[in-house]
């Protein structure tokens, strides 16, 4: 009898389905990574990373050692929140640095046991509450389109039809921006504080997800109604890193947009894709996890992975594209070296539009500490900003006035 040849997969299909596997592979490496980056960016965080050690606290001599960290190294003065958010001190001036970490003033702590505290994290927060700037404040409600959400009014010392806005970012509270209170109380104006949807203060969105400003802007109209209910008539709307996406969406979808006379943006993210390109590229992720991590933002599909009620219109979100659509004047303050929401799309809105935009570049400061960094500088460019503001209205009255005599 002939002998049966045995089967054998030949050299060549071999290659192929080793080929095959390993593309496999990857695209679902490629896939999970867009995944898991994608819900980073949507989920809101249960928590944030302690990434200073604390070396040494000094009660009475009010100093604190810390590990030397681009943050604990930066001038000025900045919360400490230690072992997990459960407590709260403020740092001031650097007094020292060696080797191995650096000493600061200790200001105050609010609230922990910061001597047996072993780690923390800065913060360009200084205040928790307006009780500390020693103002006149209330507590007040507004009645957003998912419920009540908190926020705080500090009345001007004189009577003003005049308000601002103020719009905190990812990840923190309406506590972020009362560092802005002082330049715009002193010009005059009401500021209200306010929290929006799922920031741990104001009502969660069924999805429980960042829009990234594409729909966290409605809670801002519903301020704008809530100060023109109480005598606003002229609005400055002032937001800080995702506060800032937020405030451009409400500039241009609200339909009370018309009483704003301008926008402040605090290292902001004017353009979505950039910030997300600059973080990714900071984390070493190929261009292929980019682009994935997009195409679920931006899919209905995506909904799968990232749990988004509705996809997001990441062009809608970006106002470098759209700088043409501005009409309101700016001042956009924003550190060169910020090191989470990179200024280039500031730097490139700017140039876009100088007409509008006055653009305060500061270096070192990093994200969203300017005012921490100096304070002085900052204060001065909003209340500089808020004089051009007055003077341009008054000259625009000037012309009208005149336009209606020659008129007549």
């Amino acid at each position: 009898m002939p002998r049966r040849r045995g089967t054998r997969r030949s050299p060549l299909l071999a290659a192929v389905w080793t080929a095959l596997g390993l593309g496999a592979t990857i695209a679902a490496v490629i896939a999970v990574l867009s995944a898991l980056v994608a819900r980073t960016v949507l989920i809101p965080p249960s928590r944030r990373d302690d990434d200073i050690r604390i070396l040494d606290v000094d009660l009475v001599a009010r100093r604190i050692r810390l590990s030397a960290t681009p943050d604990s190294l930066l001038p000025g003065d900045y919360s400490l929140w230690f072992s997990g958010d459960t407590g709260h001190a403020r740092v001031g001036e650097i007094v020292g640095t060696d080797r191995d970490g650096v000493t600061r003033e200790l200001l105050g702590v609010d609230f922990g046991d910061i001597a047996v505290s072993r780690r923390g994290r800065f913060s360009g927060w200084f205040w928790l509450t307006p009780r500390e700037l020693g103002v006149p404040y209330e507590n007040v409600t507004i009645t957003t389109p998912l419920g009540p959400a908190p926020a705080w009014h500090i009345p001007p010392a004189t009577q003003s039809e005049r308000w601002v806005i103020q719009v905190h970012g990812r990840a923190v509270r309406r506590a972020e921006t009362l560092r802005g209170i002082v330049p715009f109380r002193n010009a005059g104006y009401h500021s209200l504080v306010v929290s929006y949807r799922n920031d741990g203060e104001a009502p969660h969105s069924p999805d429980y997800r960042y829009a990234l400003g594409d729909r966290e802007w409605v809670d801002v109209d519903a301020a704008m109604a809530y100060a023109i209910a109480r005598g606003a008539r002229e609005i400055v709307l002032m937001g800080w890193s995702m506060g800032g996406a937020t405030v451009l969406q409400a500039l241009t979808r609200s339909p009370r947009s018309a009483l704003v006379t301008g926008v402040v943006l605090e290292s902001p993210v004017v353009d979505w894709i950039t910030t997300l390109d600059f973080q990714a590229r900071m984390r070493r992720l190929p261009g292929i996890v980019r682009w994935g991590v997009y195409t679920i933002i931006r899919s209905r599909w995506g909904r799968v992975v990232t749990g988004l009620a509705e996809p997001l219109d990441l062009g809608r979100l970006d106002f470098v594209t759209r700088a043409a659509e501005l009409d309101r004047p700016i001042l956009l303050l924003h550190s060169v070296d910020d090191g989470f929401v990179p200024a280039t799309a500031s730097i490139a809105l700017a140039a876009a539009r100088p007409d509008i935009v006055t653009f305060e570049e500061f270096t070192i400061a990093r994200h969203t500490k300017l005012w921490n960094y100096d304070r002085t500088r900052w204060e001065d460019a909003i209340v500089n900003w808020l004089e051009a503001l007055d003077a341009s209205a008054a000259s625009a009255g000037d012309q009208r006035a005149d336009g209606t005599s020659q008129r007549a």
